[in-house]
């Protein structure tokens, strides 16, 4: 927990509104050409980044993409990033504190048709079906879809791989008095990453929906100790 509220201390967030933070001359050129769109997202969510550099200590610098587009980071810092309509967020952390981390935000809407048979096992849509039974207010399709967002942008620093949305198997859970947050468990599937000589075998994290949007993250602790 202490782990998770570090990184969850360290996360900053914007919304879309903002005025663009200036972009690094390596950055600007990844998109001279870009829609407004794109500029927009690309933008914002590189200041929400250098924020939580800011909150670290590590003076600001570009981030800019690095295999299958995944975020490089500062030596010694890791994190995440995510935007959707109207929302950027980054999340940071110290590498001595955490191995890795993963953070997704979506619109709190159903997802569009036959998107969640293709990113849902049966046993996610059995189970989410009860969820919907007893908490219709949460369009559980989409936080399932975060979750294994944030599942995925956590596992690729550690592996290098990719991982398909039927090779990891979440578990959603509320809070208890709450309606709107909770915990998840991912069971991943496939083997593991080796964590500090020991290899993972599940993942856990947090979501929440608040003010038209759900949000999951994901931190993988250190496996010393």
């Amino acid at each position: 927990m202490a782990v998770e509220a570090h990184a969850d201390e360290h996360t900053g967030g914007t919304r879309a509104a903002t005025p663009y933070p200036e972009l690094y001359p390596e950055e600007e050129a990844l998109i001279a050409r870009a829609v407004e769109k794109r500029r927009r997202e690309f933008t914002v969510v590189r200041g929400c980044a250098r924020r939580a550099m800011e909150k670290l200590g590590v003076p600001p610098q570009a981030v800019l993409p690095g295999d299958r587009g995944a975020p490089r980071w500062p030596a010694g810092l890791i994190g995440s990033m995510t935007h959707c309509e109207g929302y950027a967020a980054a999340a940071l952390a110290r590498a001595g504190d955490l191995a890795s981390l993963g953070i997704d935000a979506e619109p709190h809407r159903p997802l569009p048709d036959d998107v969640l048979s293709s990113v849902a096992l049966p046993d996610e849509e059995r189970r989410l079906r009860v969820l919907a039974g007893e908490r219709p207010g949460i369009h559980w399709d989409r936080l399932l879809f975060s979750a294994k967002e944030s599942v995925y942008k956590a596992w690729f620093p550690l592996t290098g791989k990719w991982l398909d949305f039927t090779e990891a198997d979440i578990e959603v859970f509320t809070d208890p008095g709450h309606t709107t947050s909770g915990g998840l468990r991912a069971g991943l599937l496939v083997p593991g990453p080796v964590v500090d000589g020991r290899r993972i075998g599940r993942f856990e994290g947090r979501w929440t929906v608040c003010r038209g949007l759900v949000a999951t993250s994901v931190t993988v602790p250190h496996g010393r100790g």
